[in-house]
């Protein structure tokens, strides 16, 4: 990670006034961990990379099938069987070699969650099953780690900032329990050009936390209708009986 700025690279962020000089250094001094691959990771770690982030933490367990290039747009289908953490992490450096990209191909869970995601700045979640959400969720509480939080299906999506604070709400104030007839992609399907759209949004986000520009969606989740296009915002507020959350689990301070 640098503080020297590419000023032809990062010209059009430099003039933002949300950004300038600062936030673009800001946005080269931070790490982020985004957990997941996938539909979301693949655009949210490819703009991140573009933006200047100094260091990008991949991680993913899975290979990459013929079935993902539908959506997944960091891989071609020369991948087809090869790491998805790793290939997409060559992708990355090739779009901006200033970003360190660290690849993990691991299954992240409840066991090494905090491990794998300590010593970032923010979290950026976009797995496709409640465990690992729930895992990100519990280690992003306990570290004091911001999480971005992306979720797909159908033609719907949403986005949210939880753990900003330790006043803020977490993952399991909107989700405390794994829904008994929770949906998958695989199952329900999925548009590939909605994932697009929302990781867009995950690192959106990121970008505005990084700079402090703007107003984020701390304490509010982002909901999109792809198929009317419409969205809207709800406010979240933290739940004093959350499992995550509430009195007796672990939390900290958030840091940026």
């Amino acid at each position: 990670m640098s503080t020297e700025i590419d000023i032809e690279r990062f010209a059009r962020h430099i003039v933002l006034r949300e950004i300038g000089g600062p936030g673009q250094q800001a946005l080269g001094r931070a790490r982020v961990a985004i957990v997941g691959a996938g539909g979301l990771g693949a655009p949210a770690s490819l703009y991140l990379t573009a933006a200047g982030v100094g260091q990008i933490t991949l991680i993913d367990p899975d290979t990459v099938s013929l079935d993902n290039l539908q959506r997944q747009i960091l891989f071609r289908t020369d991948d087809v069987g090869e790491s998805k953490a790793g290939t997409g992490a060559a992708a990355l450096r090739a779009l901006n070699p200033g970003t360190q990209v660290i690849a993990i191909q691991t299954a992240l869970d409840a066991d090494n969650a905090r491990e794998l995601l300590d010593g970032a700045d923010l979290i950026l979640d976009g797995c496709d099953n409640f465990e690992t959400r729930f895992a990100v969720n519990a280690a992003s509480r306990a570290l004091g780690i911001p999480l971005v939080s992306g979720a797909i299906g159908r033609w719907d999506g949403q986005v949210s900032l939880f753990n900003s604070d330790a006043d803020a709400p977490c993952y399991r104030c909107w989700v405390p329990e794994i829904p008994p007839d929770a949906e998958t992609c695989a199952r329900v399907g999925v548009v590939g050009a909605l994932t697009g759209v929302v990781g867009s949004i995950m690192a959106l986000e990121a970008i505005k936390r990084i700079c402090g520009a703007g107003e984020t969606l701390d304490g509010r989740i982002l909901l999109f209708d792809g198929l009317s296009m419409e969205s809207r915002t709800a406010r979240l507020k933290r739940d004093p009986d959350c499992p995550g959350c509430s009195t007796g689990q672990a939390s900290g301070p958030g840091r940026q």
